[in-house]
């Protein structure tokens, strides 16, 4: 087989490393990753693993896996099948081979295939012939065993020996893609800089898996996928979380404020405290909480003090801080609640992705309380949507739930950097010193935004408080009084509705379905709507970022439409939701609430059979 022979050229491809929780799958992924983008490539990854800190060892329900799908176009989902799976052990085959594309390749450490380990995963004898895997290209290497020949004069431990064997593996699919080792081994001496016995314990058995490959005739022909063509400028990889973050420091340099976080840590939540709490460099103040409701509390005392106040939370969490959202909504201070969903209820399936906490966004709070609240919808633009929900909070003087969920919060994929003079300024209410009288509550006649007095500016003596209150900011009973505040309160949410972008649908204004979604299931559907319609199918997707309120144009998109389907990973909150908003229309829908996202082929099979009711 000559060079040329040996190398296919792929528009895409999708691996996924799959073993135990300690075998290193997501670190090796996202080596693999990272040296993807560098390369060119748009990709997209989803981090798959248990709740369990260390589960238990060779089960299925301790496989801990990344996938990423990279290509030369642009990408907007993980994909649904893996072209290639890394499997360390019997369980991660178990707990994969349904994920596989048929004639897709199979990399297994043999020297896991134990009769133990094949028993604890749940087969009886033999792995390949239960699940039929004759159909891929099963290529078995005895992985452990070349790792300890190639580490076996350097003096180390057996523990940390084997520690290394995940970059064998990488190594060897490195070469199945004609990766550069280059990177990986830059990110190992920084990683481990103090400990050079590491670095070359780590950087020889990756040289060693490329190597290995190299030399088998199974691991040929090799494939490429070619750089994407994006726009120019500068990119890095980045997660939800860490753009949740960066909008948020982003946001307040534009207001000219600090940045407080008061947050309690809770997966996959966590992530944006610690990003934050890591940038003093830029002023943020962090405070980690001893529960959710402190968490919220002292970020509602650092908004009445002045800055922008972040808290962050996942499902549960935002149950803890419902009252204080109450209070936030009735002082009318600036705050953003960030909630990154997990499957629940209660503890739930905490490493896992569902969109299940909308209505509690929406509704989940005592007394008339209504609250702006967002959704991003890829692991990049969190950084415009939480710039966005700060500009709002700032701007409004509201409280804002800005919605995220696992797969954003761990997914990653390439993000151009903006430039700070590309962002809009933000412009809080803010009063300066003054000899006039001063009405807490007094409002612009036309947005109903009352103006932000810090406490400590002369002149601007005021009360605030959970008590129902007058407009001059005194407690009152009075029931018409009562009734007044109220409407005010939820008319300025609603002429929020200014600042909000029409509702866009990608393909026509008008067909046979508008495929209707929101947050992080944007890549699926719009995939998913790109595939029908190139075969033929008069599809549309209109998908919302802004969920209270709605985009002003939102009945008018939908009454281009014949059939209106809602697609959510709950059991149909959106589609109650908008029920109640346009009780004339009807709407289909598309539920999954598996702890995972939708794959493709789910959402285009429901969409036909919708479509040929």
């Amino acid at each position: 087989m000559s060079k040329s022979e040996r190398v296919i050229e792929r528009e895409e491809v999708v691996i996924r490393f799959s073993g135990d929780s300690g075998d290193g799958m997501q670190l090796t992924g996202t080596l693999f990753s990272n040296t993807s983008a560098l390369f060119g490539n748009d990709l997209l990854t989803f981090p798959d693993y248990p709740a369990e800190i260390r589960a238990p060892q060779g089960t299925v329900g301790g496989v801990s896996g990344f996938q990423v799908h990279v290509g030369q176009s642009e990408v907007y989902t993980p994909g649904d099948f893996a072209d290639v799976l890394v499997a360390m052990n019997p369980a991660a085959v178990k707990a994969n081979s349904k994920y596989i594309r048929d004639g897709g390749v199979i990399i297994i450490d043999e020297d896991n295939f134990t009769e133990k380990n094949i028993k604890k995963a749940g087969y009886e004898k033999d792995p390949i012939e239960e699940d039929r895997l004759d159909r891929y290209n099963i290529i078995s290497a005895p992985i452990t065993t070349l790792v300890r020949e190639t580490l076996k004069d350097l003096g180390l431990d057996p523990k940390t020996v084997i520690r290394t064997k995940n970059m064998f593996a990488l190594g060897m699919v490195y070469f199945l893609f004609g990766r550069d080792l280059e990177y990986t081994e830059e990110y190992l001496k920084s990683k481990f800089s103090k400990r050079p016995e590491i670095i070359e314990a780590n950087s020889k058995v990756l040289r060693a898996g490329y190597h290995y490959a190299e030399t088998i005739e199974a691991m040929t022909p090799i494939y490429k996928v070619s750089p994407a063509s994006i726009e120019k400028g500068l990119y890095r990889t980045i997660d939800g979380n860490t753009a949740l973050s960066w909008g948020f420091l982003a946001a307040a340099e534009k207001a000219g404020l600090g940045l407080f976080i008061g947050s309690y840590p809770i997966t996959p939540a966590s992530g944006i405290l610690e990003t934050l709490a890591a940038r003093k460099d830029l002023g943020v103040k962090s405070f980690q909480a001893e529960d959710e409701i402190a968490g919220i509390c002292t970020a509602l005392g650092a908004s009445f003090a002045g800055n922008l106040a972040i808290t962050t939370t996942s499902g549960p969490g935002l149950a803890l801080k419902s009252e204080a959202i109450g209070l936030a909504v009735m002082t009318e201070l600036p705050i953003v609640i960030v909630n990154v969903q997990r499957g629940g209820p209660s503890t739930g399936l905490p490493t896992k992705t569902e969109q299940a906490d909308l209505m509690q966004a929406l509704y989940g709070r005592n007394g008339e309380c209504p609250v702006v609240v967002m959704a991003a919808s890829t692991p990049s633009n969190c950084f415009k949507y939480a710039f966005e929900a700060a500009r709002i909070a700032l701007e409004h003087m509201v409280p804002v739930i800005l919605l995220s969920d696992g797969f954003l919060a761990n997914g990653s994929e390439p993000w151009k950097i903006p430039s700070m003079d590309s962002l809009p300024e933000i412009k809080p209410p803010l009063v300066k010193e003054g000899d006039d009288v001063f009405i807490p509550y007094e409002r612009d006649p036309k947005t109903l935004i009352r103006r932000w007095a810090i406490p400590g500016t002369r002149g601007r003596e005021h009360r605030i408080g959970g008590l129902e209150k007058t407009v001059k900011g005194t407690v009152s009973y009075i029931p018409e009084n009562h009734e007044y505040m109220v409407k005010m309160r939820a008319e300025k949410v609603a002429r929020v509705v200014t600042k909000v972008p029409d509702l866009q649908t990608y393909g026509d204004n008008e067909g046979d379905m508008l495929l209707i979604g929101w947050g992080g299931t944007y890549g699926h559907l719009l995939t998913s709507v790109r595939e029908l319609r190139k075969e033929g199918r008069k599809v549309s997707l209109a998908h919302f970022n802004y969920i209270n309120p709605l985009p002003a144009n939102t009945a008018e998109v939908f009454s281009g439409f014949e059939k209106l389907v809602v697609a959510e990973l709950n059991a149909g909150q959106f589609i109650r939701y908008l029920r109640m908003e346009f009780e004339e229309l009807k709407f289909k829908q598309i539920n999954k609430i598996q702890g995972l996202p939708f794959t493709c082929k789910e959402i285009k099979e429901q969409c036909v059979k919708l479509l040929e009711e």
